[in-house]
């Protein structure tokens, strides 16, 4: 006996072919309600040369104490414009912290009142307690717990090549510290006083100099 699935609307599920007769469905984004998505492209300024290690780069604190931060997308890129004279190491690892009771300084701070970094204009402006990006240091810290593993990282050697001699001069190229497809992952999901942040591993070469573009998507939920 067919069995029919009738949608709120009063719309009967229709099937796509005749032979395995699948449920055609559209996916959607997860349900915001009067909140929203956003998303951000950062760019940093030149950052010192011998950054030291495990500072951080890019910060967000949510500090709503009803609604939750739902982080899908993190993505850095980073470029050299002065070459390191002795070969290293680098790396950029995002982390999630806990009890973050004090926000951190320095860097810029982004802009996230009214319509700025909506996906779509009717969406709700950004409850994000904080967000800030390096200029050309590190970030302090605040007061925060780190997770005890990053939740994604990425690492590469540096080479000591003469910049004149190179097209591009990358340390890293575009890569996803987080990706989550909604339809199969879970994304970091932040309450009061949780935030991510990205920070370096390794001590940057003494003599290097160089920037970093970072990306990153969230969404804002009453209920996930």
């Amino acid at each position: 006996m067919a069995i029919q699935i009738q949608g709120s609307g009063g719309t009967v599920a229709d099937v796509d072919g005749t032979t395995f007769r699948a449920l055609r469905i559209t996916p959607r984004p997860i349900d915001y309600g009067s909140l929203g998505f956003y998303r951000v492209g950062l760019v940093s300024g030149t950052m010192a040369a011998g950054l030291a290690a495990n500072a951080e780069i890019y910060q967000a604190r949510w500090t709503d104490a009803t609604r939750l931060a739902m982080f899908t997308r993190v993505a850095i890129s980073a470029g050299m414009n002065v070459a390191a004279t002795a070969a290293g190491l680098a790396a950029f690892r995002l982390a999630v912290v806990r009890g973050w009771s004090a926000d951190g300084s320095g860097g810029t701070t982004v802009t996230l009142t009214g319509d700025n970094q909506k996906l779509r204009k009717s969406m709700g402006s950004s409850l994000m307690g904080a967000m800030r990006v390096s200029s050309t240091a590190a970030l302090t810290a605040g007061t925060k717990t780190f997770d005890a593993q990053d939740h994604g990282a990425i690492a590469t050697g540096i080479g000591t090549g003469a910049i004149t001699t190179s097209v591009s001069l990358p340390i890293v190229g575009l890569s996803e510290l987080l990706n989550i497809d909604s339809s199969s992952d879970h994304p970091i999901l932040l309450v009061q006083n949780e935030g991510v942040v990205v920070r370096i591993g390794p001590a940057m070469p003494a003599t290097m100099t160089w920037h970093f573009a970072a990306s990153v998507s969230w969404a804002e939920v009453a209920v996930y």
